[in-house]
């Protein structure tokens, strides 16, 4: 057994401090607004002009207008503020967000992360990610532990182009959970029904316990 992308997500959602400000990646990261722990309160940030991000909207919430950075329907909030672009990467920049809740291609046992394209695909741009990687206090990556071929996606060093060298702090995969150390990764937690034989066969970077 495995954690699903539900189930990863409210495992990302623990990592939330009561009273910051977060920001979510696009694809499995923006499952997290749906997890927020009760008693703890934050304020999810989008880098397309959106601090105050609600929980995805049921059917009679849609509003075409209300997006989040990856195009999906997004709810606000009684308290949300609506800004430029620039405004929302000077928030970025000037470290004024707590963590960044991110997916990913690869990520490597030194912390090296690979998440914005795949050489000779179709690259729409490289979006917030770089920005996010070097301006936030915590990034904790959330992905598939190995690729639909069954390869590792947490590696000894990343094969794509980087995002950022040494940015990873914590790895959240459908495995387990694992952080970035001196030498490697620590393994600190394992998914329901998962061995811990299971997961090192499936993780190509250097577990240190």
């Amino acid at each position: 057994m495995a954690w699903d992308r539900n189930q990863m997500a409210a495992r990302a959602a623990r990592e939330l401090a009561d009273g910051t400000y977060v920001n979510l990646g696009i694809g499995i990261p923006t499952l997290v607004a749906n997890y927020i722990p009760e008693g703890v309160s934050v304020t999810l940030q989008s880098e397309n002009g959106l601090l105050g991000i609600g929980p995805f909207p049921t059917e009679d919430q849609i509003d075409p207008d209300l997006i989040n950075a990856g195009k999906q329907t997004v709810t606000a909030l009684p308290h949300s503020a609506f800004f430029d672009s620039a405004q929302s990467f000077a928030m970025i920049r000037g470290g004024k967000i707590a963590m960044a809740i991110l997916g990913a291609m690869e990520v490597a046992e030194n912390g090296d992360l690979a998440n914005w394209m795949i050489p000779g695909k179709l690259v729409k741009g490289m979006g917030g990610a770089m920005d996010l990687v070097a301006g936030v206090k915590r990034v904790v990556i959330v992905m598939d532990h190995t690729s639909k071929a069954g390869d590792s996606k947490v590696l000894k060093r990343c094969t794509l182009p980087l995002t950022g060298k040494n940015v990873v702090d914590r790895i959240i995969t459908n495995l387990g959970v694992l952080d970035v150390v001196d030498g490697g990764l620590k393994l600190i937690e394992l998914a329901e029904g998962v061995s811990h034989s299971e997961i090192r066969s499936a993780t190509e970077a250097t577990i240190v316990n």
